[in-house]
């Protein structure tokens, strides 16, 4: 039975790629390098700030070089901390997360954002108490898709992989379901790049009203 459900955050709960963009610009031309576009930015989004710092040093660049990918990573986390203005909750998120909770279940948040940058969105959508164990990209040494991410989470509420349903949008979230024998709920509308039926999943969907009915069926 499912007693719990972990989110994954940017490109499931909310979208902030607006925001991640104007960040990646804003360290950019600082640094007097291109700036790249909202396409190519939200092509970089998944696998942590790490990676995609990497990715859009290599787009405008043409090269890694780790001195610079290291100063760019802290300009873009001293950025990356205060955008969410442009951040918003996907349709019927709230009102489902709000019923899941008065239907007894547990939610987790397990994400390869930065803790601090999540911490900050968090608290700027009033969501700062609403998730019983938040894990971050960088919370521990890996992140995902390495499951031990979302193990910690599972640590933090207490909860058996059985019991937990995980919900996510990309390739990395269905990655990491796998790899931890965990029950997966795809949402369609966030960050992924293959077509949905080529992920690993127990369900997908597109619109958060029908979620809990997904999970009881799971159940």
């Amino acid at each position: 039975m499912i007693r719990a459900v972990v989110f994954d955050l940017d490109g499931t709960l909310i979208d902030s790629a607006p925001d991640i963009w104007h960040a990646a610009n804003q360290v950019l031309e600082g640094e007097g390098l291109p700036l790249v576009t909202f396409e190519q930015s939200r092509s970089f989004i998944g696998r942590g700030a790490r990676v995609f710092v990497e990715r859009m040093e290599l787009a405008v660049t043409g090269a890694n070089d780790p001195v610079r990918t290291a100063h760019l990573h802290a300009r873009f986390l001293h950025f990356y901390e205060r955008a969410h203005e442009n951040t918003r909750i996907y349709p019927h998120v709230t009102e489902t997360l709000e019923q899941l909770r008065g239907q007894g279940m547990r939610l987790g948040l397990c994400t390869n954002k930065p803790l601090r940058p999540t911490e900050a969105v968090l608290k700027h959508l009033g969501w700062n108490k609403l998730f019983e164990a938040v894990i971050g990209g960088d919370s521990l040494a890996v992140a995902k898709p390495d499951p031990a991410p979302l193990l910690a989470v599972l640590g933090g509420l207490g909860m058996s992989m059985q019991d937990i349903a995980y919900i996510g949008d990309s390739e990395t979230d269905a990655e990491t379901a796998e790899r931890a024998g965990a029950r997966f709920g795809l949402y369609t509308e966030g960050y992924r790049k293959a077509a949905p039926e080529a992920l690993f999943q127990h369900f997908r969907f597109n619109d958060y009203r029908s979620l809990p009915d997904h999970l009881s069926r799971l159940s």
